[in-house]
């Protein structure tokens, strides 16, 4: 096993999905932990987490988060790159470190990427692979967690209706961040790129029946043609650009059957199912 590492990591996204499993991973291997917010009161995060204020949007709000951290969990939270160069730039400056969640989806042999989403991530890691700092890539597949978006349909039809998207091998964000903690905290994963995926591929339509066997109602997805989508996920406040972005995504990325060990490799136990992860969620759904 690599040389473990025993530092303060500062978290991006602590109060979303997946990095609030990372802080609870790094609390569990008893690191310290620093967690990003741009409002620490509405944090909510466990006792003995650092909660400090900053915005990934302006880069002179990071320096008091980044005062003494050994390595940085990324997750970045916006469509461009317009910020993350004086990101990255001042985070090279305080931490050596940096872990990022990327996409599966990454073709770095492509001189363009599929659809936005996959551009920005591309983009992304390399503006980090310049930036100076010893690096990590995650690629994640699909998080399982993106499911949480159709409970308040399955909740009040049982039917999930939306744009359909390529079946992939979706991934929990456990795993994800189980991968992240060893990352942050042990050696040699430097200039690593992990293509993290859950055991089996699943469409739209099966996650959705997985979902309704979990809570004993029957449930199914239902495509709708990209402009309805677009007229209803405006409807529902989504920004334009985020909107676009996802329904970009939704026409043009590729079918992949690509399943990966590594959760497995670098975490000594299994990818967790779909289904484990909709059992574990089962009331957001009743």
């Amino acid at each position: 096993m690599a040389g473990s590492i025993m530092s303060e990591i500062l978290v991006t996204g602590a109060t979303g999905n997946v990095g609030r499993r990372v802080v609870d991973e790094l609390r569990e291997a008893g690191a310290a932990v620093r967690a990003l917010a741009r409002d620490p009161r509405s944090a909510a995060l466990p006792d003995g987490v650092g909660v400090v204020g900053g915005d990934l949007s302006r880069p002179d709000t990071l320096a008091e988060a980044l005062a003494g951290i050994d390595a940085v969990f990324l997750i970045w939270p916006f469509l461009t790159t317009e910020h993350a160069p004086a990101v990255l730039e001042t985070m090279a400056r305080r931490a050596p470190r940096v872990v990022y969640v990327s996409s599966s989806g990454v073709d770095e042999d492509a001189e363009r990427q599929t659809d936005p989403i996959n551009q920005l991530h591309a983009d992304m890691e390399r503006l980090i692979e310049k930036s100076g700092l010893e690096w990590t890539v995650l690629r994640s597949d699909t998080i399982a967690s993106n499911a949480r978006g159709w409970a308040e349909q399955i909740r009040a039809t049982r039917v999930v209706r939306g744009p359909d998207i390529a079946a992939t091998a979706v991934v929990h964000e456990r795993d994800v961040a189980a991968v992240a903690a060893r990352a942050l905290t042990e050696g040699g994963h430097g200039g690593a790129r992990y293509v993290l995926t859950g055991p089996q591929v699943l469409s739209r339509a099966e996650q959705v029946q997985t979902i309704g066997e979990v809570i004993g109602h029957p449930t199914r997805f239902e495509k709708v043609p990209l402009e309805v989508a677009r007229r209803q996920m405006l409807a529902d406040g989504r920004p334009p650009a985020l909107v676009e972005a996802l329904l970009a995504s939704a026409e043009a990325r590729p079918a992949s059957n690509l399943i990966t060990s590594t959760v497995e490799e670098l975490t000594g136990a299994p990818a967790r199912t779909f289904r484990s992860w909709a059992e574990e969620h089962a009331d957001v759904f009743r």
